[in-house]
């Protein structure tokens, strides 16, 4: 069994698909109402500061982010599907932030 220090969610930003950020807002509410459940620390990451912490480059795409999360962790290929390269990459960005700069948040 798994027992996490705590839970590190990208901050949503979506410019198109209404439908898709529902959904996603949905699951990520499961997520951390789970986690907050548990008393974990929450902390929320933009995806220019993952893709700063991962890539070295702000404006990185999904391939290069892809890239160095398989190069950093020393994988073989690069995680399948998307969203666990995604979350490898913001584990990894909270793993290299100082936490007293990390915004924690609670929800009340």
């Amino acid at each position: 069994m798994y027992r996490p220090d705590c839970a590190v969610f990208e901050e949503l930003f979506f410019y198109h698909n209404i439908t898709t950020a529902i959904s996603v807002g949905a699951g990520r509410g499961v997520a951390i109402l789970a986690a907050q459940q548990k008393g974990l620390p929450l902390y929320e990451y933009t995806p220019m500061q993952i893709k700063l912490a991962v890539t070295a480059n702000g404006h990185a795409d999904k391939n290069q982010v892809q890239h160095m999360v398989k190069l950093l962790l020393n994988l073989s290929s690069v995680p399948k599907p998307d969203d666990a390269a995604d979350a490898l990459a913001a584990a990894l960005c909270h793993s290299s932030t100082a936490r007293p700069a990390a915004e924690e948040y609670r929800i009340r």
